[in-house]
């Protein structure tokens, strides 16, 4: 910002003129990225490549619809799923018991330190370690009932333990960072008060824990759908893997592809927007 001095004709006193400062790179910036982006716009509606009568007629497709619902109910159980399963493992982490805290560190651990893709196969193969899970007295003691593995170990079950018990790892670790953001005054009031643990922790620590939580469980909630589509190799048909069916008989591959990052961008946008309003509610609530 630069400033101009002038004498005014009829007083005599110096007027003080702010003179905004000029960004040529920026607007060259800018123009750089407004000519790429009408290239890219100009090549996707030129290039027959595209296939985009075939992207339409396929859009809403019976097959597709069927795959988008499985991915919203895989995604709705396992993210419930891993949300509830987070707070046990929260709350356990920061358990005065040593073993209890131990037991959740060890969870977390090893669900964070192993790629997904590879626990939904190890899930899948499951029957390969135990191929009857029995129930009944630990230790070689009588069996109350033994249940076939394989028949058990459902791909879709394999799917839904492969992707809650890997999102309960992450939103342990989101809760612990909500409750630790809560001010120890508060826990020792509660104390003082009478309350016991689970009371301090239901009533007192979670609600204000909330803000915090919030942000980044949305993340993952946007996240989980996305990463629902890695149950396409154990052939559930979900949105992914229903287009891969439909273009491995029609060859329509790159107009199928596009089917899904359509629905997977509108599916993410709507999302954001319910996060971005969630997120404004609990901070207005916070701020009065």
């Amino acid at each position: 910002m630069t400033t101009e001095v002038q004498d005014t004709p009829r007083t005599g006193e110096l007027e003080i003129r702010a003179i905004p400062p000029k960004h040529p790179w920026r607007w060259a910036a800018a123009a750089v990225v407004v000519l790429l982006a009408a290239m890219l716009v100009y090549s996707m509606l030129t290039n027959p490549r595209y296939q985009w009568d075939v992207v339409f007629s396929w859009l809403l497709a019976r097959t597709i619809l069927r795959g988008l619902l499985l991915t919203l109910a895989l995604t709705a159980v396992s993210m419930l799923t891993g949300i509830l399963l987070g707070v046990v493992f929260a709350v356990m982490r920061g358990s005065p018991n040593r073993l209890l805290s131990g037991a959740a560190g060890v969870y977390i651990w090893f669900f964070r330190g192993t790629p997904l893709l590879v626990q939904l196969v190890f899930w899948f193969n499951l029957s390969a370690l135990y191929p009857r899970i029995v129930v009944g007295v630990p230790f070689g003691g009588p069996e109350l009932t033994a249940l076939n593995a394989n028949a058990l170990i459902s791909p879709m079950t394999a799917a839904f333990l492969g992707l809650a018990l890997n999102e309960a790892a992450y939103m342990a670790e989101i809760v612990r960072a909500g409750i630790v953001s809560v001010p120890a005054g508060q826990l020792q009031a509660a104390s003082a008060l009478g309350f016991t643990r689970m009371t301090t922790m239901r009533r007192i620590v979670l609600p204000q824990a909330m803000r915090v939580i919030i942000p980044p469980t949305g993340n993952q909630t946007i996240s989980m759908l996305k990463t629902s589509s890695l149950v396409s190799v154990l052939a559930i048909p979900e949105l992914l893997y229903s287009a891969q069916i439909v273009y491995a008989r029609t060859f329509q591959t790159i107009p199928l592809l596009i089917v899904v990052s359509i629905w997977y961008l509108a599916l993410t946008s709507v999302l954001t927007v319910a996060q971005g309003k969630i997120e404004r509610r609990f901070s207005a609530g916070e701020e009065t």
